[in-house]
């Protein structure tokens, strides 16, 4: 689902964790259930006999630059949940494998909920709300923005805040790998099958829709993601020679965000990961901390930001996220 968290990354040998999950955005660092797919980091003591794994691959060499990850979760006999797919600088393409993905709430509020056998969600500010009743399977993508041409024929902008069939956009090859992903044996077989049909994706898509992807735009995008959101549209549009005016629209055009907001979600994903990260070891940090380290003015303009991207404060995203977690009175709990 969209943008949706917390495992670590392992290679081709992937093996089973605690904690599996969709989110719209699954992480490749780390939405319970699928939020635009995340995986839950530290769910709940699991059932007896109950099945909860996750793992994480990274894509052939030649699809790195397009493609993030592959999250593979698999949950059985679990507790009903409700997840947020939190916004990220990934678009998500979620394959499952038995029960559709349900999604009670879209970024665009104006979209209907819906459940979907595949899923191809664009970059969004708004979370995805995400639920299953105690069983759910599948693989989430994480794309890259500036490779949606490439892998799936149109600019990430066309796709901007929505959730979509895979196979609205990707036709009859959709529909096809994600009946091979459902008959395969194992992971293992699962991951060199996405490997084989999006490399073999590249070699046919001519470069997608509209106007070519400018360099200028590859640009300010590398300067936003390498400076963790941290450097101003003025500066940007002056790196690359244009105005801010023409910079906002060629850069919203291609990826779907402006860079102001670009931005926004790059400081977010980061500050959402390490909050999640340091949940997993039972010990969140102070917001003030968290704040100063992702660029943010102070712990309310944090705590402010959560709320319009998460739709709740962090203290309430650690407790729907890591329910086993007791987030701390000095910080989380003032989110």
């Amino acid at each position: 689902m969209r943008g949706r968290s917390g495992k670590g990354v392992v290679s081709r040998e992937t093996t089973p964790g605690a904690g599996a999950g969709v989110s719209r955005e699954t992480p490749p660092p780390t939405h319970a259930g699928p939020a635009r797919p995340h995986a839950r980091g530290v769910p709940a003591a699991v059932p007896s006999g109950a099945v909860d794994e996750q793992l994480i691959a990274r894509p052939a060499p030649a699809l790195r630059p397009y493609v993030s990850s592959y999250a593979a979760y698999r949950q059985a006999g679990v507790p009903p949940a409700l997840h947020r797919g939190l916004p990220s600088p990934r678009l998500t393409m979620i394959f499952t494998l038995d029960e559709p993905l349900t999604l009670a709430g879209h970024p665009d509020p104006g979209q209907a909920p819906g459940s979907y056998a595949t899923l191809l969600g664009g970059l969004h500010t708004r979370p995805a709300l995400i639920t299953h009743q105690g069983r759910q399977s599948g693989i989430q993508l994480g794309l890259h923005p500036l490779g949606a041409r490439a892998l799936l024929g149109l600019p990430a902008g066309e796709l901007a805040g929505l959730d979509l069939p895979a196979e609205a956009v990707l036709g009859p090859r959709g529909r096809d790998i994600a009946e091979r992903l459902r008959s395969a044996a194992d992971w293992p077989e699962r991951f060199a099958l996405l490997d084989a049909h999006l490399l073999r994706w590249l070699d046919r898509e001519p470069g997608g829709a509209g106007p070519a992807q400018a360099p200028e735009v590859a640009r300010a995008w590398q300067l936003l993601t390498t400076s963790r959101g941290a450097v101003p549209v003025a500066a940007l549009a002056d790196d690359i020679g244009w105005s801010t005016r023409h910079l906002t629209a060629r850069f919203r055009q291609e990826t779907g965000l402006t860079p102001k907001a670009a931005a926004r979600v790059i400081r977010f994903d980061r500050a959402r990961r390490r909050l999640g990260a340091a949940a997993r070891t039972g010990s969140p940090p102070l917001l003030a901390e968290l704040a100063a380290d992702c660029g943010y003015f102070d712990q309310a303009h944090l705590a402010r930001e959560f709320r319009s991207l998460a739709g709740c404060p962090p203290s309430r995203w650690l407790a729907e996220e890591f329910r086993n977690v007791q987030a701390p009175a000095d910080g989380c709990a003032k989110g």
